[in-house]
Parts: structure tokens; sequence; C-alpha cells
């Protein structure tokens, strides 16, 4: 057992609604590596929480009628419920709103003032409030976050601000003297290009606009969601504010020196240059790496609401398992690039890999254990050839996959074990059992063909430990591995985590003439087409109640006017004569309409929405004083009164209103 500590955290959930898939992903395969580095013996704290403060929960909070902090009690519990029932193994979970980070923040805060970190000034510029950050003219494109895509605007405010410029040139000479820092490589070249050779803005870390938030002492300020934010990986340890690195705690520090920040690759930018520069003012050393891993789409589309394609791990374990989940997170997303969910790829990747590879093989090999030697796990005495090539290949995916995750490609290291069960599998078809079964004589080198399948998946379940525990543990008591189960029980007894250390659990072979237990379907085989069209009548279902739920936003650059203006435009009511298409436009109708005291002709665009017979005797609104225009050669003399854009909609009278009044 290694006494070396390893420290790996997630960001932080951010506590204004439900995470999705893709927001559940990261903590998966935090656990996934953390969980692996307990089966390389290190002593590991993983830290995951929520991120509790901001304009946006504040909102979040009025619109549901509650108090801020109520409204995030609320989401806290919901979002640590699903980072359970994904079982995942955090150590810890942080919450900002926690007694000790707000003390501590607001330590941290008073520090860099007294330092002449950061000075008051004024902050003017575009804002994203669901992002809750603030963007030059040139980051943004045409007026939208360049994070998350939605509308920015302009906000001024007296603000603190963090001299960021102090410390850029020692950040830059940090990154390229630690080439590891940032990964994938792709993401450091877009942190050093965009941001820290471009020239790095001096950064608000102050607000006056709102009041949830962290207290700055200095009246009217909170504390900056960011600045908030990022430090729960120190406070999550202990950090003191009021001493020096080397007076912090041997905890602290032992945890610190060996930190791994597992992060989506959208704040990259606040964790490999804000994050770094708060640390250096505060004399901490970086953290050991910061890996900025893709995205999961729908499809090819983000997850929309509007659209019902949201996925919820915690929904989707309900038709998959927690494990099914798991493994599809895990083994879909690559390493550098984003990746695609679709409910087709689940259903794919589950009976592929988990129904036909791994749970077919552990049931055949359980099912000719008891058909052929009554469960009794025989002394592999007859060897030959093939059994070499199986046990190489066990020892090819163990390197494999220990290659793999030290270097955080999780989908290459799922894979790699996939390829070992894919083997077995066909060490089956090459010995034949059930021949070998029809001869007395041969009797022995079928216990032995049927010892070396139970010993490979016994090697094959520990790596699927950090990956699917619950399975992996399922597989290791039915195979009666009672050497490795008697640990796990041993450290769930003692309150510690429970996963395999590999260098003592891999030599623990199974014991012959133990029995096996009978065999269980790990994984039921899905109906493609059945599940698809329940799922398909779900989406609609979800589509048609978010729409219903959608309030319009409301609009932008409209001018205000007095109501001398409005008193300028006449509005009358009339009747549609006669209507007609207008075959050199196909979008226009021209219609007579008859206000009572005379008749005239109006041409409008909305030929895609109605036939002429639908508007024939009908009563309308016409704006009657607007100067005559020519369309397509065709003379109007007003405009219908219509809503919509997308879809328009006359504005129809009742058929006694009389002909000709003003509308008011």
């Amino acid at each position: 057992m290694k006494d070396e500590k390893f420290y790996i955290t997630t960001a932080i959930a951010y506590a204004s609604r439900k995470p999705h898939f893709g927001n559940t992903y990261e903590v998966i395969m935090t656990d996934a590596v953390a969980r692996y580095k307990r089966a390389q013996g290190y002593d590991v704290f993983f830290c995951t929480g929520t991120d509790e403060h901001g304009q946006k929960i504040e909102n979040c909070a009025i619109e549901a009628g509650k108090t801020p902090q109520e409204y995030v009690d609320g989401v806290a519990a919901e979002v640590r419920g699903i980072w359970d029932k994904m079982n995942t193994s955090y150590d810890y979970f942080i919450r900002t709103t926690d007694e000790n980070h707000v003390k501590t923040v607001e330590k941290i805060f008073k520090r860099f003032l007294d330092q002449g970190d950061i000075y008051k000034g004024y902050y003017e510029g575009w804002y994203c409030t669901p992002c809750e950050s603030f963007f030059t003219e040139s980051q943004i494109t045409d007026g939208k976050c360049p994070d998350c895509g939605r509308p920015v605007a302009q906000a001024k405010e007296e603000a603190y601000f963090f001299k960021m410029s102090n410390y850029a040139d020692r950040l830059l000479a940090y990154i390229e003297d630690h080439p590891e820092f940032i990964e994938p490589e792709s993401r450091k070249k877009e942190m050093v290009n965009n941001f820290l050779k471009a020239g790095l803005q001096d950064l608000c870390i102050s607000r006056t606009a709102f009041k949830w938030g962290i207290q700055t002492g200095i009246e009217g300020h909170i504390i900056y969601v960011w600045l908030d934010a990022l430090t729960n990986y120190i406070t999550a340890i202990g950090y003191d504010p009021d001493r020096s690195y080397e007076e912090q705690s041997e905890r602290f520090k032992s945890l610190w020196d060996t930190v791994v920040h597992i992060i989506g690759k959208d704040i990259l930018r606040f964790h490999t240059i804000y994050w770094p520069i708060f640390l250096m003012a505060l004399g901490l050393p970086l953290p050991k790496k910061v890996f900025g891993h893709p995205w999961f789409n729908f499809g090819l589309d983000k997850m929309s609401k509007s659209k019902g394609n949201v996925i919820y791990a915690d929904e989707l374990s309900e038709r998959f398992g927690v494990d099914g989940v798991r493994y599809y997170a895990l083994a879909e997303m690559p390493y550098g690039s984003d990746g695609s969910i679709t409910y087709e790829n689940v259903i794919n990747r589950y009976n592929g890999d988990l129904v036909n590879n791994l749970g077919n093989l552990v049931k055949r090999t359980l099912d000719m254990q008891k058909k052929y030697f009554c469960k009794v796990i025989c002394e592999p005495t007859e060897k030959e050839p093939l059994d070499v090539e199986l046990a190489e290949a066990v020892s090819r995916a163990r390197a494999e996959v220990e290659e793999y995750m030290n270097g955080y490609h999780v989908a290459d290291a799922t894979d790699s074990i996939v390829t070992l069960l894919r083997r077995a599998n066909k060490y089956i078809d090459e010995t034949t059992p059930w021949v070998l079964a029809k001869d007395e004589a041969k009797k022995a080198r079928l216990g032995t063909v049927l010892y070396n399948l139970l010993d490979t998946i016994r090697c094959a379940a520990l790596l699927l430990y950090p990956f699917i525990p619950a399975t992996a543990e399922e597989i290791l008591r039915e195979i009666n591995a009672s050497a490795i189960t008697e640990k796990i029980d041993a450290a769930r007894a003692r309150g510690e985590h429970e996963d395999p250390v590999w260098d003592e659990c891999f030599a623990l072979s199974l014991v012959p003439n133990e029995e096996v237990a009978d065999s269980k379907v790990l994984f039921a085989r899905i109906d493609e087409a059945k599940m698809l069209a329940e799922i398909e009548s779900d989406m609609a279902a979800k589509a048609a109640a978010a729409k219903a739920e959608e309030k319009p936003e409301k609009p932008e650059g409209c001018a205000l006017i007095g109501i001398e203006d409005f008193m300028n435009i006449e509005l009358r009511t009339a009747k549609v004569i006669a209507c007609e298409k207008l075959l050199k436009a196909k979008k226009l109708l021209k219609l007579q309409v008859d206000l009572g005291y005379e008749q005239r002709q109006v041409v409008s665009g909305i030929a895609k929405f109605y036939e002429p017979d639908d508007l024939v005797g009908k009563k309308i609104i016409i704006v009657a004083n607007l100067k005559p225009a020519t369309l397509c050669g065709v003379e109007s003399n007003g405009m219908i009164l219509a809503s919509g854009e997308q879809t328009v909609r006359v504005v129809f009278l009742a058929d006694d209103t009389p002909l000709g009044e003003r509308v008011r």
C-alpha cells in the first residue's frame, strides 16, 4: 500500500438547476479516476460540491418564491442525490454557503486588499448572467456570450478589480515550463494564445448589482462568484489565509501538493488563468494538472428543454441501470473532442459491450461450471498454448488500462477491457468446452479451461471496478473470488472506500474446490425498437410541457413613443370584400377592403399563412393613414394588423363591428 496522497476535484455544480447528463459526466469521470487511483494504492481525497451564490441564483429564487438559501438547499440536495445515485465515491461535498468556506473567502478578499492586489473602480462592459461573467467587446460575437452563446447585456457598476496583469508573465512562464499543467494540449494553446498573449485584463471580483453572495466587508459589495467558487478547492481541505504555505497543516500540504482539477472545457479560462493567479497571490503552489474534458451533445445538438432532448442521468438509469449509464458516459466520451449521446448509441453500447461481451461471458462460464462440475472450481492441471495467450491478454489489458488512466484517456481504457472480454469469448469458441465435456478423458482439460475463464473474469472485474463498481463486485461474488470480496467487506466495515487494490488482488487467484454461485443476468437485452418508441413519446411530451412553461422574452430595441405619436397612427375597422394571390410574389395577397366611407386596395405578405377564401368576409383592422407603397408593381394603401413573426395571425373582429371605426 502506498502512502502517497492524491487529491482530485470536480468543478462544483452551479446550484441554479438540476444537472443534466453532460454535467453528471464530470463527476462520473472523476469518480472513475479516483477509484483507479485507489486501486493503485493511493490515499485518495475526492472533493465535489455546489456553487451557490450569484445573480442567476438570486433571480431563480425570486421566481420560485423562495429565499436564496431555501432555493440552493433544494438544488444542492438534488445534486448530491444524483451523485449518490451514480455511485460516486466522493469524500467531501462542499457547499459555498458552508460557514467555514464563507469565513475563509472573506479573509482571502481582505488579504488581497491588504496586499494591494485589488483596487476599486467601475466596470462598464458586457455581462452574461447565466455564466456570471464579464466580457470585453472583442470577446463577444453578435452580442452573444463566447462561453454559452446566450445574449449579453451592458452593465455598469462600482466594483473591485484584481490586478491580473501583475502575475500574467509569471503564469505564462509557469505554463511553458510545465507542459503537463493544462491538458489536453489543444486547450493549453487556446488559453495561452487567446488570453495570456493577447493581453490579460484585470478581473472584476466584487459586485454591487445584487445581494446574494459573500460579503466583502465593504458596504454594498459582495464577492464575485468566481473568486468565491474557485477557492472551494482549498477551503475544503482546511486552508488558513492567516498562515503562509509553510505554516499550513500537514494534511493541507500533503493533499494540495497532489491536486488535479477535472473541469468542463467551458470554464477552463477561470481554472487555468484566474485561479492560478489567485494561488500565486496567496503564495500557494499551482495544481499539478487541470484537465478540461469535452462536452456531451445530444446527437449534433446541445441539450435544450424546448426540444425535449435534455437527458438526466438519474432518469436514464431507470432504463439502463446505474452502471449502464456510467459505462456509456465513460466509454463514449473522446479524449479531446465532444462526445455525442443518442438513445440509439446508448442502446447499442449497452447491448454490445455489456450484454454481449461482458454479461454473456460471465453467464456462459458460470452455467458451464454448474453443468459440468456442479459449480465446483477445478484445479488447472492440463495447460495448453491457448491458455498462455489468454493470460497474456490479461496482462496486456491491465498494462493498457494503467497507461490510459494515467493519461486520463478514460474511453481508451474501457476499450482495452472490452478487447479482453472479446478475447475470453473467443477462447470459449477455440477450446469448445461442450466438446471436451463429451470425452471423460478430457475432463481435466475442461476443468482447466473453465478455471482459466473464471480467472480471466476475475481480472476483468478488477479492471472494471473503477468504471462499473456495482457490477464488478457482483461478478466477483458470483465467481466466488472470496479473498477479494472479503477485503471489500472489511473496508466497508471500517467505513473506508472498498475499491480493491490491484497489486494485492490480482495475485489472489481463485481457490479450487470452492463453489461458484448460480449465474444471474447482469444486463438484460433491450428491444431497441420498443424502447425508442417509448422514448420518442416521452420526448414529445417533455417538449410540449417545456413550451407550455416558456415565457416570451421581452422584445429588444423597441423605442418609446409619446401619446402624440401614437395618436398620429390611424387604425380603422374594415371588411375584406375580395382577395387574390399575386402571381409575381408568392408571399403577397392583394385585398380589397371596405371601410364604410370608402374602399381601397391593400397588399399584405400573409400568403404563406392564409388562403384568399380564409379572409373574404372577415372584419379586420388596418393602418388607414399609411403612405401608399408599391409592392411588386401593385399599389398598397394601408397595412393589416397582425401578430407574430414565425407564424402570422391576423386580428379578426366580431361580425357586428361597424366599419370605419377608429381603434384606440
